[in-house]
């Protein structure tokens, strides 16, 4: 299923940083914001208003993997279910931007480009780990059903094992002199 990633560079009223880049929403990709399908991230300028500006990034692929079942069951059975949008401040923005929004992304000394979306928090686990950032975007009821089908589908955990007491599995004292 292919998506796109919608990035809000929201004005702050801070002595030291004027911005924040948020990722706002998560659609589907159908191809109404492109003629053409491509796995390339494209961005484009949306609008600005009081508040900043409005970015959409074309161009996310999204497949579930039965090995991530867990993860995805993580997700579902949180409060409140999640897109996990992974982004990057880029410098090197000329392969991200399309070009009639290229000029306006240029301005700016590094620019947010989400490099990958999810839905499985393990994954989302891995990315944190590494260093990445990663946002959170709830999720529509629409999809996270759609998830949860899956899930009953795909997720079987696994049994619990019972562990011995430590008192069962014999004693390690030191040999007597």
């Amino acid at each position: 299923m292919r998506f796109a990633v919608l990035m809000r560079k929201q004005n702050m009223d801070n002595p030291w940083v004027s911005y924040r880049w948020v990722p706002q929403e998560v659609v589907p990709d159908l191809g109404q914001f492109s003629s053409k399908q491509s796995n390339t991230i494209s961005g484009q300028f949306l609008g600005r208003d009081a508040e900043g500006e409005s970015w959409l990034f074309t161009g996310y692929e999204l497949d579930l993997f039965p090995d991530e079942a867990e993860g995805y069951y993580l997700n579902v059975s949180a409060t409140t279910p999640c897109w996990f949008v992974m982004w990057r401040l880029e410098e090197d923005i000329e392969r991200y931007v399309d070009e009639q929004s290229l000029e306006l992304a240029k301005a700016e000394s590094s620019f947010a480009v989400p490099h990958r979306i999810c839905v499985s928090y393990n994954e989302a686990a891995r990315l944190l780990d590494g260093g990445e950032s990663v946002d959170t975007i709830p999720m529509s009821e629409q999809h996270a059903s759609w998830l949860q089908e899956y899930v009953n589908e795909k997720y079987h955990p696994e049994p619990k094992k019972r562990h011995k007491p430590a008192s069962f599995k014999g004693a390690q004292r030191p040999a007597e002199e």
